[in-house]
């Protein structure tokens, strides 16, 4: 039995890296198309021109305010949708709220190889306990298991008695959920006296998972690993045996970008998530999700060779609302941009003497007078409130993806 899902998972990175560039540009021209959001959107875009990851980094991001927008103005999906009427299998929906599709495509969602990577076969039995209420979460798994030859319990979440009842009876091999609710489970059958010991796997997802509940889990005889999803995309990264970072998935396209630009950042640095789904029924184009990340270094030691990423570390939105006045991150990057000297920055906003009060820290080469002046002005112009600067030295900011550090305390 292969240890691998398929061969692209052990591709050579460069030939993957070629690859996954002509299929953005084969996915654009695709939405351009068939989608019309992507056809206003991507007007001037030749899809011949993109021949290369800097090719791609120029195209505009779409940011999840942009589908709600655009799905109150054309509903039900904004125009993003590449397939309509019979094709369309399911109509989800999400806080805002967002719509999602999902299409009769197998495997929509690409669970199949995170499942694969967690240790489940075909024809294992699956108790799945995430939400088949409005969210795609519980056909996510559904489409993935059924790819991979597994059968499905649609357990859903709550009746937790119920639950553990089922598995008892049924004897599934694995749990897909979220750690919390399996770790519910366990307690339940505990304070029963059940036995469900026929769970030796685990996929979870949703939130996070602490070494320390990992090892709980393990000491009861369940191996559990991880992946990042989102509703709008699916799988973006999923963990294998050697539990060294999130592998990223074969069909999406990833970038990490520095929060409120487009610009992708060196691998290592913390910043959003991008992602370009190769899905032809829903081709997102650089959907940036709001989370952070950062790219690790080298390939996973279990020998799949695609990139890695630290795992969810966070939102990238950290827009706040000082002395009245929204302040972005977007903003932060405009100041930056109109003086070179500044390599980065970083606001920090503090509740100090019953006032808000922030200081724009900059990592500049020459500290002077002249310079703070300036900056200061040009925080007074673009986020129109005052700001102090301080200079600091370069590499000295936190490598967290943080462009506003909100501390105030109110206590």
């Amino acid at each position: 039995m292969s240890e691998y899902y398929d061969e692209l998972e052990i591709r050579d990175p460069e030939q993957r890296q070629q690859a996954l560039i002509r299929a953005v540009a084969a996915q654009v021209a695709h939405a351009k198309e068939r989608a019309p959001a992507y056809r206003e959107r991507l007007a001037q875009v030749d899809p011949a021109a993109i021949d290369s990851a800097a090719a791609i980094a120029r195209l505009p991001l779409t940011r999840k305010s942009e589908l709600l927008e655009e799905q109150r103005r054309n509903p039900p999906l904004g125009g993003f949708c590449a397939v309509s009427g019979p094709e369309l299998a399911w109509l989800f929906a999400s806080p805002g709220p967002i719509y999602e599709p999902g299409t009769r495509r197998p495997d929509f969602w690409r669970f199949a190889r995170a499942l694969f990577a967690a240790g489940f076969r075909r024809g294992d039995l699956i108790h799945n306990c995430f939400s088949y209420h409005l969210t795609p979460a519980g056909a996510m798994i559904d489409s993935g298991g059924h790819a991979l030859g597994c059968t499905l319990i649609p357990a859903g979440v709550g009746q937790t008695e119920l639950q553990v009842q089922t598995i008892a009876d049924l004897r599934p091999n694995g749990y897909v959920g979220t750690p919390s609710f399996l770790k519910i489970i366990l307690e339940k059958a505990d304070e029963l006296g059940t036995g469900i010991g026929s769970l030796t796997r685990a996929l979870v997802s949703g939130e996070a998972l602490p070494p320390s509940l990992r090892e709980e889990f393990l000491h009861r005889g369940i191996r559990c690993r991880q992946c990042y999803a989102t509703a709008d995309v699916g799988v973006i990264a999923y963990e294998s045996e050697a539990e060294e970072g999130l592998i990223v998935d074969e069909g999406v396209y990833l970038e990490i970008v520095r929060p409120g630009t487009n610009e992708p950042v060196p691998d290592g640095e913390v910043g959003e998530v991008v992602v370009t789904s190769l899905n032809p029924d829903y081709p997102l184009i650089r959907f940036a999700t709001g989370d952070l990340s950062a790219i690790l270094p080298g390939t996973s030691p279990c020998g799949r060779s695609n990139r890695r990423i630290r795992g969810w570390m966070g939102r990238a939105d950290q827009t706040a609302k000082v002395r009245g006045m929204f302040v972005h991150p977007h903003q932060i990057a405009r100041i930056v941009a109109r003086h070179d000297e500044v390599v980065r920055a970083r606001l920090v906003i503090d509740w100090v003497d019953q006032r808000d009060e922030m200081v724009l820290q900059c990592e500049v080469e020459q500290p002077s007078e002249a310079l703070a002046e300036a900056v200061a002005g040009t925080i007074r112009d673009v986020c129109k409130v005052r700001g102090a600067v301080e200079f600091v030295v370069i590499g000295t900011l936190p490598n967290d993806g943080r462009v506003i550090d909100d501390i105030r305390r109110y206590d």
